[in-house]
């Protein structure tokens, strides 16, 4: 079975309490509900994580590789400024989506620029909850393509 690892970075915790006007009302915890409830039906496991220190956020993805066949992360702040956040996602080769609840593009124009996105498989931003599902969503596309790719290779193969 298929393992994801999903990272929330700092501050993700005071979600529903925290600029709900930005943010939204839903906490971490209705979040993370809904994203199980996705990954039973489509037959995947999360390991979902939180954390508000850089270090943790490198260290969960240094320690993915050989655990988890994708990694989804709203990286928050660190988005903008950790350098050592991207160069996990490099160093450890795995699909990643990067995911923000708001717009960071209609925001300050400070969090206009990611230093994730390029060595994310793909960014979703601006649906609120829903930007964590169709992260999950797509990365359980993008997983059963590698699978059915594999298995036409191996086919062709013999």
């Amino acid at each position: 079975m298929k393992k994801i690892l999903v990272i929330h970075g700092p501050n993700l915790n005071l979600l529903g309490k925290r600029e709900p006007g930005i943010y939204g009302f839903k906490s971490i915890e209705e979040i993370n509900k809904a994203l199980i409830r996705i990954a039973k039906k489509n037959k995947v496991l999360l390991e979902i994580k939180q954390s508000d220190h850089e270090g943790n956020i490198v260290q969960l993805i240094g320690g993915s590789k050989g655990k988890f066949s994708a990694i989804i992360i709203n990286p928050a702040a660190y988005t903008h400024t950790s350098i050592a956040i991207r160069d996990a996602i490099l160093g450890v080769n795995i699909p990643t989506v990067e995911v923000h609840l708001s717009n960071i593009y209609a925001r300050e124009e400070f969090r206009h620029k990611s230093l994730i996105a390029p060595v994310a498989k793909g960014q979703i931003c601006g649906f609120g909850k829903n930007s964590y599902i169709l992260a999950l969503l797509a990365v359980i596309e993008l997983l059963k393509n590698q699978t059915h790719a594999l298995e036409t290779t191996k086919y062709h193969k013999d």
